[in-house]
């Protein structure tokens, strides 16, 4: 599906170049002295192997289950650490216990490899082969442009509006079809019932935020002149800050609940909410937590900018090779079947929600179909839409958790009243220039 291959290069080039010029210090997991000589060679194992597969995949223990039975050999234990992901990761790296394999989001992926988090399996010539079965530009953040394969793309996430279309037509409101039209139904809801709210300002969030950004074109980084250049404070974005700062100034969007949490599926159970801007791995929340809502669901485009179609991408993650993993051949071959094989993207999207970045996984008979719970709309043709309509020049930085965690604390603040939005973008460039300055990695301000 082309379509989907044409989205959200995230600026491979730039990307590409950044991460050899910033990066090429760190050291390849081959020649980490965690690894064996058998998987720095790629040798297969003599006998049987156990694998370590962590991640926060709901249902993905069933599929890893399928592989077990399919495979006496390569057997594969997993384990969800969703509570914690990337501290888990951490501190098991740095007790050199990290696991042959490992989820990571794309906008992780840089900074863990600062770590030297992973270990390259472009000696296997099935992870080299792999390349083709992946939508391009997925493989290029996995490859760091083309300097090894650290991971294999595992899913995407294309934004949409998720509306509760029983609560709009109540009060005789259209689905909103821009962020002005949004705005005005949130002032009207909330006007006709004071416990009802037209969605959730998640200051905790960074990611999801990162993905409104990018649907404006708020880039938040480039490359050029051997430096990065630093943006993530800039008119686009306080655009989009000041917006949602209006929302929570005027009380019509709820900022006390946590995007997946017990009380947000609460707040939506009591009818208090009326929308939620999500990612297409979403569908499955609503489906699985809130069952008896099903037909009262629908999924639609994002709400625009004006005239424009652009959407934004929230999330989507690689299964990585860890540093320290003494099994790379095998760990290759499950990694490809996980992450390509009919059956097993089949059952992680109908478990998990996964919307696969595998090309053959885009052509899934099950995204091609209505869902039930939507009312049997084909919703996954509102994801495909968003996919083809993302700005394809975003890029990650390599101190990108860093810059999260800063954003996610000041916008915190500003929806406790003490700062605004626009002040946490402020406070996350700053973060952002000084984190690259501290690791000796040229950096400056956009345009200075």
């Amino acid at each position: 599906m082309r379509n989907t291959a044409s989205r959200v290069r995230l600026a491979a080039a730039v990307t590409a170049v950044a991460s050899i010029a910033v990066l090429a210090g760190c050291s390849s997991s081959s020649g980490n002295s965690g690894s064996s000589s058998a998987a720095s060679s790629c040798a297969p194992a003599k006998g049987k192997v156990t694998l370590q597969y962590w991640n926060t995949v709901p249902g993905m223990d069933k599929v890893v289950a399928l592989w077990n039975k399919q495979n006496p050999n390569i057997q594969v234990q997993t384990k969800n650490i969703s509570n914690d992901q990337y501290g888990t990761i951490s501190n098991a790296l740095k007790a050199g216990s990290a696991p042959d394999l490992a989820q990571v989001g794309y906008d992780e992926l840089p900074n863990l490899r600062t770590q030297s988090a992973f270990v390259d399996a472009s000696k296997c010539s099935a992870a080299t082969a792999a390349q083709s079965k992946f939508v391009p530009w997925t493989w290029s953040q996995t490859s760091f442009g083309n300097t090894g394969v650290f991971a294999f793309p595992q899913d995407t996430g294309p934004m949409a509006l998720y509306v509760r279309s029983d609560i709009f037509a109540k009060y005789h409101l259209p689905v909103p079809k821009t962020w002005d039209e949004y705005a005005s139904d949130a002032q009207k809801l909330h006007s006709a019932d004071k416990n009802l709210t037209m969605t959730f300002f998640d200051p905790n969030n960074a990611e999801w935020f990162n993905g409104l950004l990018w649907q404006n074109s708020a880039t938040m980084y480039a490359y050029s002149n051997n430096k990065w250049q630093v943006s993530v404070d800039s008119a686009k974005s306080r655009q989009v800050a000041d917006y949602w700062q209006k929302l929570i100034d005027e009380k019509v969007v709820r900022t006390d609940l946590a995007n997946g949490s017990t009380q947000m599926y609460a707040a939506y159970q009591k009818n208090q909410i009326a929308s939620y801007v999500g990612a297409a791995w979403g569908y499955s929340m609503f489906r699985d937590n809130l069952p008896s809502q099903s037909g009262k669901w629908s999924i639609v485009p994002m709400p625009t900018w004006g005239t424009s179609a652009a959407s934004g991408d929230w999330g989507g993650s690689t299964v990585a090779f860890m540093k320290g993993s003494k099994h790379l051949y095998e760990s290759v071959k499950f990694n490809a079947w996980l992450n390509t094989d009919p059956q097993a993207l089949a059952l992680e999207n109908k478990l998990g929600g996964l919307y696969p970045a595998a090309t053959a996984g885009l052509k899934m008979q099950s995204l091609s179909q209505g869902v039930p719970y939507y009312n049997n709309e084909k919703i996954f043709d509102v994801f495909a839409e968003s996919s083809k309509n993302i700005d394809t020049s975003f890029a990650w930085g390599p101190t990108q958790k860093t810059v999260n965690l800063s954003l996610q604390d000041a916008m915190a603040k500003a929806a406790a009243g003490k700062g605004t939005l626009s002040g946490a973008l402020s406070t996350a460039q700053a973060t952002a220039l000084k984190s690259m300055k501290d690791l000796a990695i040229p950096a400056e301000a956009a345009g200075k």
